[in-house]
């Protein structure tokens, strides 16, 4: 059985899982433990929200559509999911909220359509949407193009969109992903976990790390956590990574935005076997100055 033809199949995402939370405090509940503002999320509408730990760095990245006043669903990398609900679970306490993990309810797709296919739940991604396909409609084949998936993953490092994975669970402090310039975080709500921290960074602009797009063609490739350099010097945080046809790679890594080489310390103690990376290439949007 194919998947219906008002669903696109032509960029699915790889390795998407889907957490539930349902009740009548679902919404407060992430309220509390999001840095987006999700109280304030119409039915059908949606954010990318940072989870994190009390020092302010991301456990985890969560694109959430709020999909009835009692149920909100996430999507996030499916290598995660197991931990986060048992992370999440904990602070629960007496909140009416239940939290599943629903990996056999639906399968993550990605569409450059506008309008989402009926049944479907829709979330904004960049320039494109994530569909939350229930298996039902989404057919029986599971597995992914290379072609299109090298599609989605190039257009996610050209949009400047970072993914946070097991390897790198809580390496970067939220600004340093960058998830203050793709609306993730909400600094005029509440307190939620780590927004002491990722507040005082915005307030007082000491956010000299960021992530950075990059061309690797030095023929090792790299993968996320792992360590490259600029051409200046500047030490690198791989984040993310996707092949182009040539054989070389794009790549989103963190590191200090200026173009001042680093001090030599620094330097000296980085990786000096560690791949030297050309760049930064453009963003879709502006890091502070």
């Amino acid at each position: 059985m194919s998947a219906p033809a008002d669903i696109d199949l032509s960029s699915p995402p790889d390795g998407m899982g889907v957490l539930a939370f349902r009740g009548v405090d679902a919404a407060k509940f992430l309220q509390g433990q999001l840095s987006a503002n999700v109280e304030a999320l119409n039915t059908g509408a949606s954010t990318l929200a940072g989870l994190h730990n009390p020092q302010g760095r991301v456990i985890a990245l969560l694109a959430v559509i709020r999909t009835s006043a009692e149920e909100l669903l996430a999507a996030l990398p499916r290598e995660l999911v197991p931990g986060v609900a048992q992370r999440l679970r904990k602070f629960v306490l007496r909140s009416k909220v239940v939290i599943d993990e629903v990996p056999e309810n639906y399968r993550v797709l990605g569409s450059s359509g506008s309008v989402p296919p009926p049944g479907t739940a829709s979330l904004a991604w960049g320039s494109r949407r994530l569909l939350l396909v229930p298996r039902d409609r989404a057919g029986r084949s599971e597995g992914t193009d290379p072609a299109a998936l090298a599609h989605w993953q190039m257009t996610d490092i050209a949009e400047g969109l970072p993914q946070v994975y097991a390897a790198t669970s809580e390496a970067f402090v939220a600004q340093m992903l960058n998830l203050d310039l793709l609306g993730a975080i909400a600094f005029d709500k509440g307190c939620y976990t780590g927004q002491e921290v990722i507040a005082r960074a915005h307030y007082r602009g000491r956010v000299k790390r960021r992530l950075q797009r990059w061309l690797n063609s030095n023929g090792v490739a790299l993968k996320p956590a792992d360590t490259a350099r600029g051409p200046d010097g500047r030490t690198l945080s791989v984040v993310r990574v996707a092949a182009r046809a040539d054989g070389t790679q794009e790549i989103l890594a963190v590191g200090n935005f200026s173009a001042v080489t680093e001090p030599a310390a620094e330097t000296a103690a980085a990786d000096i076997a560690s791949t030297e990376v050309s760049g930064p290439l453009a963003l879709p949007y502006s890091l502070p100055e």
